[in-house]
């Protein structure tokens, strides 16, 4: 084969990339491309992982002109955009990395469509995961909806190899390379860095120094030993499969890679269930609205402080800690009887790492409308709080205002003499909790 074309999408990376890999492999010239579709634009929708894709692009970029060749960057419906450039270089086929949401389903029937009237060879590959959602099935057939047994699965099953990164690409002449796209500056102002050099930058770092102790640690918030790894797994900034072989086999890599297999175990299900995020995946509660409510968990001025510290730690650095995204998700849907719906939404706009499968996935779980063995389950933020943030570090650096308090008062402000809680300047519980 002459000339192929490798779509990128959520595999913004070089290293263990198939799509990539096979089209370097079989083509003598090779042309990377990636498509904004207005459809997906996030400059207002989701300021954060506009500015984090648009990072991430011009790292793409930069290790490509490397090797040799460039990203090409065109606007449009992908199909179109895909067919367009393949006249112009003469391509004989297009690769690229497949994906289970609603919008990757609809550009797959696209593509096909489209690359079959142009007779263009159309090849999907894994990538965005560890195990492809397809791979693994329980016996009678569909997906896991239990996540136990698809951990035991997931675990004995073969991992397919690790690509290695093309070493120099060749690329025909193309006219139009295209401008990285553009994102506004409403942008959380601790947002990590996009791109596959930060993101495999920070996994080995994050693996030296904190893997070994992960199944003690990750829950703990104020000690944020988690890898953040998420935005740049979301992006495909760093490959899955190449985290889960460089952490499998070390202290703390087992625990690790279980919550790879709920990333996985996620997508699976959206496969099978693609509305995920629009509909219940099961039979729920009926909710009621509750707009001050809403508003006041949206800003983190709920008077809870454990709730409040999450929901500002996502507005100020576009990620929270998995623990507090349970305990805030807990307290809209459960507490507040607030549909989960409001919750993914305001998670979308701030968070980095936010995708269909695990976001609406983990919502949903939380909410006893998704996977969740237990669908009862409540998350007292109060006990969650002493567990998890006992001395009240976690509540001291994301709500200012209680920062003076000690480790007894910090989680319950509300019991403190009313003179001493005016000062403050915090706000009362908006909800009695028990």
């Amino acid at each position: 084969m002459d000339t192929a074309i490798v779509l990128f999408t959520r595999d913004l990376r070089l290293h263990d990339n198939p799509a990539l890999y096979q089209a370097h492999e079989r083509a003598r010239q090779v042309v990377p491309l990636f498509v904004a579709d207005p459809a997906l634009d996030a400059t207002e929708r989701s300021p954060n992982r506009a500015r984090f894709l648009a990072e991430s692009l011009a790292d793409l970029r930069e290790a490509l002109r490397e090797r040799g060749a460039d990203l090409v960057i065109r606007e449009g419906e992908p199909a179109a955009e895909v067919i367009r450039l393949s006249a112009e270089v003469n391509a004989e086929a297009v690769y690229l990395a497949d994906d289970v949401s609603h919008y990757a389903t609809a550009r797959r029937h696209r593509l096909e469509r489209e690359c079959g009237r142009h007779r263009l060879d159309l090849v999907f590959t894994p990538g965005l995961t560890v195990v492809p959602p397809g791979d693994l099935t329980p016996g009678g057939g569909g997906h896991y909806r239990i996540f136990t047994p698809y951990w035991r699965a997931w675990r004995a099953a073969n991992w397919r190899k690790h690509c290695p990164a093309p070493q120099r690409i060749e690329m025909p002449t193309v006219d139009k390379i295209g401008r990285l796209p553009a994102f506004g500056n409403n942008t959380s102002p601790g947002l990590a860095p996009g791109g596959e050099t930060a993101g495999r930058q920070r996994f080995v770092g994050w693996r030296q120094r904190l893997l070994a102790d992960y199944d003690a640690n990750h829950d703990d918030l104020a000690g944020d030993q988690t890898s953040r790894l998420s935005a740049y797994l979301r992006f495909g900034c760093v490959s899955p499969l190449a985290v889960a072989i460089g952490a499998v086999d070390r202290p703390g890599g087992e625990e690790f890679c279980r919550q790879l297999a709920w990333r996985d175990f996620y997508h699976q299900v959206t496969a099978a269930f693609p509305d995920i995020a629009r509909k219940n995946y099961r039979p729920g509660a009926a909710w009621h609205s509750d707009s001050r409510a809403l508003d006041a968990w949206r800003a983190g001025q709920t008077g809870i402080p454990i709730v409040d510290a999450g929901l500002r730690q996502l507005a100020a650095e576009g990620f929270m800690h998995n623990r507090a995204r349970m305990i805030t998700a807990s307290f809209l849907t459960r507490n507040l009887g607030i549909d989960w719906r409001h919750g993914y939404r305001h998670f979308d706009y701030f968070l980095a790492d936010g995708d269909v499968a695990n976001n609406a996935g983990n919502w949903q779980w939380v909410a006893g409308t998704g996977n969740n063995t237990r669908p009862n389950r409540v998350m007292n933020p109060l006990r969650q709080a002493q567990r998890f943030d006992k001395p009240g570090e976690y509540v001291r650096r994301y709500v200012p205002e209680l920062a003076g308090l000690g480790a007894s008062a910090i989680q319950t402000p509300w019991k403190l003499p009313d003179a001493q809680r005016e000062r403050l300047g915090y706000p009362s519980p908006i909800v009695e909790l028990s």
